[in-house]
């Protein structure tokens, strides 16, 4: 067992760690997306929208759509560890897609139409302007978004101190 200076930090040359964990909304897909372009239209009279009588008569589709990303095999998150930023799939999760801390320097947030309705937005890494990874549907995608950056900033202050 390894001493750690500070009690749960880990150095990413020791061991990898998870610092965040997000699960993509319902807003990462295309009919997620077209539901929330529909349950946003203000048209309509009093409390009565056409948007709210939408949502009403879409429940049982939009709960479909919610449970399908919740299947063992369909089950997907995006993980911030101290080395990486990766897309995992499935109850055991395995890695299909990462980019390493070193590997991009700004992070956009690009809102699709109806994920506004979620808030949620896709997550777009990249190094100058070559896009290096797209994270779909991020929910509550801001936070996230900080984290990343300032984890990646520590990430290469470390390893710029200890190349000099």
């Amino acid at each position: 067992m390894s001493t750690q200076v500070i009690s749960g930090v880990i150095p990413p040359s020791v061991a990898e760690a998870t610092v965040m964990t997000v699960w993509p909304s319902v807003g990462s897909t295309t009919l997620g997306q077209l539901l929330g372009r529909l349950y946003r239209i203000q048209g309509g009279f009093g409390p009565i929208s056409i948007g709210r009588l939408a949502l009403l008569a879409t429940i049982p589709a939009g709960m479909m759509l919610y449970l399908s990303l919740r299947l063992p095999w369909a089950i997907r998150r995006y993980r911030l560890t101290n080395r990486r930023v990766t897309v995992e799939r499935g109850i055991n999760p395995q890695v299909e897609q990462y980019v390493d801390l070193d590997r991009f320097d700004a992070i956009d947030l690009v809102v699709q139409p109806g994920q506004e309705w979620y808030d949620c937005g896709d997550l777009v890494f990249r190094r100058g302007p070559i896009e290096t990874l797209r994270l779909s549907g991020v929910s509550r995608p801001e936070p996230f978004r900080r984290t990343c950056l300032e984890v990646r900033q520590s990430y290469v202050s470390v390893a710029a101190s200890r190349s000099a």
